[in-house]
């Protein structure tokens, strides 16, 4: 019994399987009903640690403060506090290394309910997670979860949903998550500028100076990103963030790279500068900031139909407005697969995390 040919569709539904379903959750072992984990500030806690080979294929989980009060008085930034990793096969780098919140679709520490193929918020106020990435495995896997949090205390409820294999076979990449953040972009001023030349001017013609979403090793492929944006520019001007094209290297090429793409709007599957929330199975902008697109914004673009296959690198980036010229704060998390070792990648300390808002 192996990974084998199954899909996840409904058409694949009806095929007799041979594989043992397993879970390991926060269940209460006495019997009671306190099925959680109690998180203390600075503590890593094992959530799993699977020997054998499988695949998890979901993941659900909630946390909250555990002592009364109101959202005033807790920590708003606990999302970002929370870190997950998850280490594959006994390597010694974890492949998934990211805030908690991030990891689940949103950024800025908040949550919001939306729905996606892979991964969804759901009620109330998005405030439960559900993953539904496949994440084979070989011989073991193990999830962390580390608080960073100064004081608050808080109660973590999961399942890790898994399939059990003899052993797993061959030709399947492990999942990969990051996080990036470059606070602020390097743009540039507006000076003399005026709105339109400064929002619609300028060249690129290297990529250079593009957001780096990814910088992968190996052979895998791309499966998708979360963008999240806090827009820093104060003026009653049209305050559009966007217009920064997709630029997606593959094996090392030059450029122009053979994805390049023509709008951050673009690349996440909308039009002409959206101001309303969206989501859909692959793509989705589930905050989308306030009046003339301020504060915080969210999205998120799937390439579960498209992967984008590399062989021996990968690098997705995205301007920051056209040229690069904008400077926003940005940060994002890319979601991939590609065969063990990776190159090792660290997370930004906790202080280099916190949303601005």
């Amino acid at each position: 019994m192996t990974y084998g040919q199954y899909g996840s569709s409904l058409r694949d539904l009806p095929r007799l399987r041979s594989h043992r379903r397993r879970r390991v959750s926060s269940w209460d072992r006495s019997g009671g009903n306190d099925d959680r984990v109690t998180v203390a500030p600075g503590e890593t806690v094992t959530l799993a640690d699977i020997r054998g080979a499988g695949s998890v294929n979901h993941i659900w989980m909630t946390v909250a403060p555990r002592d009364p009060g109101t959202p005033e008085t807790h920590d708003r930034d606990f999302l970002r506090k929370l870190v997950l990793r998850v280490f594959w096969d006994d390597n010694e780098h974890p492949s998934v290394l990211v805030p908690l919140g991030d990891f689940f679709g949103m950024g800025h520490a908040r949550t919001a309910n939306f729905v996606s193929a892979p991964l969804q918020m759901s009620p109330q106020d998005g405030k439960a997670f559900n993953c539904w990435f496949h994440m084979p495995f070989g011989s073991r896997a193990r999830f962390e979860l580390t608080s960073e949090c100064e004081e608050e205390v808080l109660w973590f409820y999961y399942y890790i949903d898994y399939d059990e294999f003899d052993e797993l076979g061959d030709g399947l990449g492990r999942f990969h998550a990051q996080w990036r953040r470059e606070n602020p972009a390097d743009g540039v001023g507006q000076g003399s500028m005026t709105n339109a030349e400064y929002l619609f001017g300028g060249t690129n013609q290297d990529g250079a100076g593009n957001y780096l979403i990814l910088e992968a090793e190996g052979r895998g492929h791309y499966v998708g990103c979360v963008l999240n944006v806090t827009n820093l520019r104060r003026t009653s001007d049209w305050n559009w963030y966007g217009e920064g094209d997709d630029m997606i290297f593959i094996d090392g090429e030059a450029f122009p790279p053979s994805l390049h793409g023509t709008g951050t709007e673009d690349y996440f599957n909308t039009a002409w500068c959206p101001s309303q929330s969206y989501h859909a199975p692959y793509h989705g902008l589930t905050l989308p900031g306030g009046e003339n697109w301020s504060g915080q914004i969210s999205m998120y673009r799937f390439h579960v139909e498209d992967p984008v296959p590399f062989t021996t690198s990968i690098k997705v980036t995205i301007e920051h407005g056209h040229a690069n010229r904008r400077q926003d704060d940005l940060s994002s998390v890319a979601y991939w697969y590609q065969e063990l070792p990776h190159r090792p990648f660290t997370l930004p300390p906790v202080s280099a995390r916190l949303p601005i808002l």
